[in-house]
Order: structure tokens, then C-alpha cells, then sequence
């Protein structure tokens, strides 16, 4: 896998990917204004598309009818540079019509687990704590259900 950034001044810069896409990327400071996304942020977004695509599709393999889905994922970083992630908190928010919790379940530990590089890098240098809550289209919300 090989990636590709190029300077267009200041602290902007254009992240190009093997496959052909491009992300404008930035770090805000004082001195210059926000054009993309920052590299933290780009960790982040890695980390819940990465369980987000593992967790979809065992639902769907799992014929759980699942309407909507939504990861949140909030991280904190230390106060000294290099500003590193200390630890991050991931809540997938499942909406279905009878959406099995133990399917639900079952899918983010695989992805935990087996499937997603991202949670598994990031899980040897700070802790990872997951939830879940299943919403039914109907109202009737489960409460949210932490699994560590």
C-alpha cells in the first residue's frame, strides 16, 4: 500500500492513495486557516471505517435488517507533545426492525477481534473501550450496552 502527500503551502497539503483518491489535509494554527482534514483526524475516521465495514457486513451476512448505522468514536490525547491518542471510546448505533442484540454483539467483538487492522494496531498502545445501542424504528431504543 503506498500513499502520496504533496505540499501546496503553508500547512495544506494533498493526500493522494494508491487507488486514485484524494483528501486535502491541514493542521490549523494561528497562521493558517483549515483547508482538510488533520492527520489525528484521518486516525480516527481510519479507526471507525475499519470496524464500521467489518461490523456491516457480518450484520448483513447475519440477515439482521439493519435501516441505519452510525459509529461515534471520541479519543483523548495526552497534553504533552507529540499529542498522541491516550485512549478512545467507539459506540455503534444500530437502528433495525428486530435487529438481534447478540448478533450485534457477536459482529463488533469479530471485528475487535479478527477482522479490523486499525483496532488492533491502536489497541496496543492505549485502551479501546466499545458500546453499542440498537434503536428500533418503532421507538423502542435499547439502552446502550458497553462490552469492556
Amino acid at each position: 500500500m503506498n500513499v502520496t502527500v504533496t505540499w501546496g503551502g503553508g500547512l495544506y497539503f494533498s493526500g493522494e492513495t494508491e487507488s486514485g483518491f484524494r483528501l486535502p489535509l491541514s493542521n490549523p494554527t494561528e497562521l493558517t486557516s483549515n483547508h482538510g482534514l488533520s492527520p489525528m483526524e484521518l486516525l480516527l475516521l481510519g479507526l471507525a471505517g475499519c470496524t464500521a465495514m467489518d461490523v456491516i457486513s457480518i450484520l448483513r451476512k447475519k440477515r439482521q435488517e439493519v435501516t441505519e448505522f452510525e459509529i461515534r468514536v471520541q479519543a483523548e490525547q495526552s497534553f504533552d507533545h507529540p499529542r498522541v491518542f491516550t485512549e478512545a471510546r467507539i459506540e455503534y448505533i444500530i437502528t433495525g426492525r428486530d435487529v438481534d442484540e447478540a448478533a450485534v454483539a457477536r459482529s463488533i467483538e469479530l471485528s475487535e477481534t479478527k477482522y479490523c487492522p486499525v483496532i488492533a494496531m491502536f489497541g496496543k498502545v492505549m485502551p479501546i473501550r466499545l458500546s453499542y445501542r440498537i434503536e428500533n424504528p418503532g421507538n423502542d431504543t435499547r439502552r446502550p450496552k458497553n462490552l469492556r
